[in-house]
């Protein structure tokens, strides 16, 4: 199951025409983030990581706690999108162990929506939780967070 929630199965004549015609406006608008994503469901990284870059991002992927300390240490990013449940760790001691810097945008993913959770990822240094699967829409408003404030940065 992709981690993006597809709320036009129905309503659309020609959705994968729509959803081109839409990114392509979308990525030419944005300047591209470097984004590390950190997942271990193989089909979800996948699918995340190809919607990113048909965005127009440089995306990597991590699939467990290790790896995503080693990319980090390899090449900084712009964006953090974590899952929280990892096989050999969180994404709370992931950011914790990372030590990166502020200018991150680290948003944290989960299948489960427990507040607590949210809460626990905001205290982590997550800027945003996002539920599994959540919408397209969802995700690119807080990539757009994110191109602004490295816009204003620099």
């Amino acid at each position: 199951m992709s981690p993006l929630a597809d709320n036009q199965a129905t309503s659309s004549p020609a959705p994968h025409a729509e959803l081109s015609k839409l990114m392509s406006a979308s990525a030419q608008a944005m300047n591209p983030l470097s984004i590390l994503v950190v997942e271990n469901h193989a089909d979800t990284s996948k699918y995340l990581c190809m919607y990113l870059q048909m965005m127009g991002h440089t995306v990597r992927a991590a699939f467990n706690l290790r790896e995503a300390l080693k990319e980090l240490a390899a090449e900084p990013c712009d964006v953090l999108i974590s899952d929280i449940g990892l096989p050999d760790g969180t994404g709370w001691q992931l950011l914790r162990e990372a030590h990166l810097p502020t200018s991150v945008y680290a948003i944290a993913m989960s299948g489960f929506g427990m507040g607590q959770d949210a809460s626990r990822s905001k205290d982590a240094g997550f800027r945003h939780h996002l539920l599994k699967p959540f919408t397209p829409d969802q995700l690119d408003h807080y990539l757009a967070e994110a191109q602004e404030e490295r816009k204003n940065a620099a």
